[in-house]
């Protein structure tokens, strides 16, 4: 790996957001890894149980909770992982950020969605606007 062209490797520590099943859309911990496809994940504080979970069900992020070793507790999992604030990492992640809009969006009425448009509207308006301004300045 000259390039460095892997940024998240499957490793002990690394947290990963859950895609399917019943909890998806949770984080969890790597606290062991069993084979080349699942692994035995722990997210004490997401209300993860301990269990093996297969690789591909499961998206690898750019986190990692260090300091713990392999096949650690739940209770030593959960220490690390407020040590380290995870969660507030996660919440100021574009991710996380994306995934909240998308579930607002999701809530939204008609009227909602109309209002949002006209905002949108009035906020592309005065963005031509000053750039035509500073187009003709230059």
């Amino acid at each position: 790996m000259s390039d460095g062209s892997f940024k998240r490797l499957v490793e002990v520590g690394r947290v990963v957001f859950i895609d399917s099943g019943e909890n998806a859309g949770k984080l969890a911990v790597i606290v062991e890894i069993i084979d080349h496809n699942r692994a035995l994940i722990d997210g004490p504080i997401t209300g993860v149980a301990r269990h093996a979970h297969p690789f591909r069900r499961l998206t690898l992020t750019d986190l990692v909770v260090k300091g713990f070793p392999r096949g650690a507790s739940s209770k030593i999992v959960k220490k690390h992982f407020e040590k380290q604030d995870i969660l507030a990492k996660w919440d100021q992640s574009s991710w996380a950020k994306k995934l909240d809009n998308r579930k607002k969006r999701s809530g939204l009425t008609d009227f909602d969605r109309f209002k949002l448009m006209k905002l949108r509207k009035q906020r592309r308006l005065i963005v031509q606007t000053e750039e035509a301004a500073l187009k003709k300045k230059v």
